[in-house]
């Protein structure tokens, strides 16, 4: 079975790491999903993110979960932007995630940024993901 979305599939590991209270969730490394997992430990929604070369040869991200009171500190995470639907708005237009209290994680022409850096730098781009 090939995956066509991965960013998706990628997401999907994590939100069923947190639910099943797993600490580490592993998944194949690509540059965007290391951009979106090491956005996701610089806004304090995991512990850390790390590479790791598998006995094959190839590298994985290690991602160490978070709980905040023995639950998973992501409480939401959703794909917006998808291969059959793909979505992509300007600076003006990137939407606040629960009143600003979650974030939109964007590919902009400057690479992976979150909703908060790339309003900063005036940069739109493809809404990959909501995290709250």
């Amino acid at each position: 079975m090939s995956v066509h979305d991965s960013i998706g599939d990628f997401i999907t590991v994590i939100r069923n790491a947190g639910s099943a209270g797993k600490s580490t969730c592993s998944y194949p490394h690509s540059n965007l999903r290391s951009g979106i997992a090491n956005i996701l430990k610089e806004r304090g929604f995991v512990e850390d993110c790390k590479e790791s070369e598998a006995e094959s040869g190839m590298k994985n991200i290690e991602i160490n979960l978070k709980y905040v009171n023995g639950q998973h500190a992501i409480r939401g995470i959703s794909r917006i932007s998808t291969p059959g639907r793909r979505s992509y708005c300007g600076y003006r237009e990137i939407p606040k995630v629960l009143g600003g209290l979650g974030i939109s994680i964007l590919s902009t022409p400057k690479g992976i940024m979150d909703d908060k850096a790339a309003r900063q730098n005036k940069l739109g781009g493809e809404l990959l993901c909501s995290v709250w």
